[in-house]
């Protein structure tokens, strides 16, 4: 069976397509899968663990079945969901990865990240990171009343339209030097990521960066095998029709 790595599904109420295919995504593909890695920005937003929305209430549920129904669930926090704590964790049978994490599949052994620590072009954003991730922010953030942090939510996802419409395309994608760098660090051949919205294959001096692609119009699935890697899509319409 397939080991499943996806990302960047950015899921939110104004965008129902794209819940509906992860739900059946999950229940088709996921469900004949050996472990499915979802590699941050699972969530357009994610106010915190407490989010009382629908949507929250259903994609939680559907991850707590397919991990009940015996598949290994693991998750990385995006740049948009880096909220996402203990009790979210808890309710879906998911265990939640560091930044940079190294998992061995079929023979093969892969470095997976999220990948807006790669983007080190874009100093606004990395200033942004650097405080979103501190410990000491979270917390404080995360005991925010209700509603002021579904208020907090809207602005930065409108600052955040804004400011990389105004950006050059090479700045929000990865740095080269910061590949190599995380790469030698961690001694691997692989490379794995999402963030960049820029699905492809590189192949590199030593190895190769795999991109999974954001769900929009497609969703994009990396599967591994023990002949190697596939990274394919699929129409979002086409799911559920």
């Amino acid at each position: 069976m397939p080991v499943l790595f996806i990302s960047d599904l950015h899921l939110s109420p104004e965008r129902p397509a794209v819940s509906r295919a992860f739900l059946v995504f999950l229940q088709q593909r996921a469900a004949a899968a050996s472990a499915l890695y979802i590699l941050g920005d699972l969530f357009e937003a994610w106010i915190g663990d407490d989010d009382p929305s629908d949507l929250s209430i259903e994609i939680q549920a559907a991850l707590r079945s397919l991990s009940d129904s015996g598949v290994p669930l693991f998750i990385q926090h995006g740049n948009r969901d880096f909220l996402l704590g203990k009790r979210f964790a808890k309710n879906t049978g998911a265990i939640l990865l560091g930044d940079e994490y190294i998992v061995e599949h079929q023979g093969h052994r892969a470095l997976l990240m999220h990948g807006d620590s790669l983007c080190t072009d874009d100093i606004d954003y990395q200033r942004f990171r650097r405080k979103a991730r501190n410990p000491i922010y979270r917390w404080l953030l995360a005991h925010l009343p209700l509603k002021r942090r579904q208020k907090l939510a809207r602005d930065w996802r409108a600052k955040s339209m804004a400011a990389n419409s105004n950006k050059a395309s090479a700045i929000m994608d990865v740095n080269q030097d910061a590949v190599t760098r995380v790469m030698s660090q961690h001694n691997v051949d692989m490379l794995i990521h999402g963030h960049t919205h820029r699905p492809d294959r590189h192949p590199l001096a030593k190895g190769e960066r795999i991109v999974l692609g954001d769900w929009e119009d497609f969703g994009w699935v990396l599967s591994l095998e023990k002949n190697g890697y596939s990274l394919d899509n699929f129409a979002i319409d086409g799911v559920y029709n």
